[in-house]
């Protein structure tokens, strides 16, 4: 069973900088896209950012301008990061792979980022 591994969550302070990182535990191939999501407490999960195969980004516009998405689709990486961070982006962050071709997705189990005012 394939799985993504996140890492790089953790506490810090309003105005402060995070770096989150996500790699698959095997090769899965054909990917469309990869991308970070985030659900807060009481909240749905929402998408963050999202890196295409062809390189393009989208942001969520709560996000643009302080989070900046990279990763390399066919190594199945991605990462995350997070500058200015406010209260507001307290929330469990998951990685997520999306292969269009068949609707397959794959989903990490998640890491903390907690923003202290």
């Amino acid at each position: 069973q394939v799985q993504l591994v996140e890492s790089g969550g953790g506490l810090v302070q309003a105005g402060g900088s995070l770096s989150l990182s996500c790699a698959a535990s095997a090769k899965i191939s054909s990917v469309t896209n990869m991308g970070w999501y985030r659900q807060a407490s009481g909240k749905q999960r929402e998408l963050v950012a999202v890196i295409t195969n062809s390189g393009a980004t989208n942001y969520a516009d709560a996000v643009r301008g302080r989070f900046t998405i990279s990763g390399e689709i066919a190594k199945n990486t991605v990462y995350l990061q997070m500058n200015d961070l406010k209260p507001e982006d307290t929330a469990v962050y998951y990685c997520g792979l999306h292969r269009w071709g068949d609707g397959m997705n794959y989903w990490g189990e998640g890491t903390l980022v907690t923003v202290s005012s």
